[in-house]
């Protein structure tokens, strides 16, 4: 026996919800399938929790250049890893009993708790229970890729997902991977009082960005006695007493052996597609296990959607949220949304962060297109030298022809903020002449962007 509903959505992660809220509100039944928390991994192991302990780490770091702003404090600056575990906790803990409240009060909408496999194109079951439905949607996310590297399986080791569970300080934090998600961590930690290694197997930090970004954020983490190893293309494991050992090797390097309290790994992620039965559905997946999706977000199987981190459309809780979106439009409101009118927009979570949309430097200067570039230094930004915060810079590029805006990189105070100014011209199409003729507020960061743009030279 098999229950019927109008649609299935298998993960309650940042599209789920939304979604499901769109099938109730249109008078339709509809399940969702979610085998461990509510909310995904923005609620649950990235997004919230994370920048809320990034925002505690500020606040140590604040704390201790009290001095530089003429504020004197009575101590030394401590910390209580309980306490910044606990207000982590009650963050992630209010936004996952939110979206299960709001989901149980749904007319006509189902939660289920379990791990949903596919019987059949239109069929799952869950835990010996079977459901049926005409559309069904996944939106499964992903987990922490954990590459095959000698010694790992042997040792304790942390990913993304168990490191926000520690209510204890590392006293010598190792970090697998110089990308997003591990420099976060590493700045973190670092913040909180631990020793810190981030060991990275290419040439720099952050490979997918110009290389000017990825100096800048060495810089600005080694300045924070943050020990930065490249080139470390052979790695090993070990215990080592009560902790850890982790030898590296590169080319042109002599071993060496680092010895730390923790690991952390974070050197990608994969989606969580292995274990969902797809064979029995026919939807195909890439070489990497993403769901092959059209446009619109459609798998090869008619009635089959992917959404989220599981279809290698974007990584990221703003671009699920906008799958969320393109589905429900074209489902519900005769509106054609397609994920390529997406523009590239994210953010590195450092102090200071990194905004970025659009191209880079090096993808432009591959296009053999003319254009133009901007560049400015923090130092020169009014606001961010009152604030005592004067580390990075911003850059612009804008084609030469057609004066549309090609992208942007923001490092520095507000610039995750700041550069959505930016993203909204380019949303609108508007030349940079219209960016450079506002008038902004002062004093601000944003206020220098027109000032950026009106000192651009040719890209060469």
């Amino acid at each position: 026996m098999s229950t019927a509903f109008d649609a299935i959505i298998i993960g309650a992660g940042q599209a789920g919800p939304s979604l499901a809220g769109r099938f109730s509100s249109a008078g339709q039944r509809v399940a969702v399938v979610e085998r461990k928390h509510v909310g995904g991994t923005c609620v649950n192991t990235g997004c919230m929790p994370t920048k809320t302990l990034v925002a505690s780490a500020y606040a140590a770091h604040l704390a201790r250049r009290a001095d530089d702003y003429g504020v004197v404090l009575g101590g030394g600056v401590g910390i209580d890893m309980k306490k910044v575990w606990a207000r982590k906790q009650a963050v992630t803990m209010n936004a996952r009993t939110g979206l299960e409240d709001w989901l149980g009060g749904m007319p006509g909408c189902r939660l289920i708790r379990g791990h949903a496999r596919f019987t059949g194109p239109h069929e799952i079951e869950v835990d010996g229970e079977r459901l049926n439905a005409p559309k069904i949607f996944l939106n499964v996310g992903g987990r922490a890729l954990v590459p095959d590297m000698p010694g790992l399986d042997g040792i304790d080791y942390l990913t993304n997902t168990s490191i926000v569970e520690l209510d204890t300080l590392p006293d010598h934090l190792i970090v697998i991977g110089g990308s997003y998600i591990a420099l976060e961590f590493a700045q973190m930690y670092r913040r909180f009082g631990s020793e810190v290694t981030v060991i990275e197997r290419g040439p720099r930090l952050t490979s997918r960005e110009d290389p000017d970004i990825s100096d800048a954020i060495r810089d600005i983490l080694a300045k924070e006695g943050i020990d930065i190893r490249l080139g470390a293309t052979q790695l090993a494991f070990a215990c080592d007493g009560g902790g850890v050992a982790v030898t590296v090797a590169g080319e042109g390097q002599s071993p060496m052996r680092i010895s730390g309290s923790h690991v952390l790994v974070a050197v990608g992620r994969v989606p969580n597609t292995d274990d969902l039965g797809l064979d029995k559905a026919g939807v195909h997946t890439d070489e990497r296990g993403y769901v092959i999706v059209d446009d619109e977000l459609r798998s090869n199987v008619e009635g089959i959607w992917a959404l989220g981190d599981c279809n290698g459309k974007g990584a990221f809780t703003h671009t699920s949220y906008n799958d969320y979106e393109i589905v429900a439009a074209n489902l519900f409101d005769a509106d054609p949304r397609r994920v390529s009118d997406r523009i590239t927009a994210y953010a590195l979570y450092i102090d200071p962060p990194l905004g970025r949309i659009g191209q880079t430097e090096e993808e432009v200067r591959r296009s053999g297109r003319k254009a133009l570039i901007g560049k400015r230094p923090m130092t020169r930004v009014g606001r961010a030298v009152e604030k005592g915060e004067t580390q990075g810079f911003m850059k612009v590029i804008v084609d030469a022809d057609s004066h549309a805006i090609l992208g942007a990189a923001i490092l520095g105070v507000g610039g995750d903020e700041v550069v959505h100014g930016l993203l909204d011209g380019m949303y609108a199409k508007a030349l940079y002449t219209t960016i450079q003729r506002a008038v902004h507020i002062h004093p601000t960061v944003s206020e220098l962007v027109p000032t950026m743009i009106g000192e651009m030279q040719p890209l060469v």
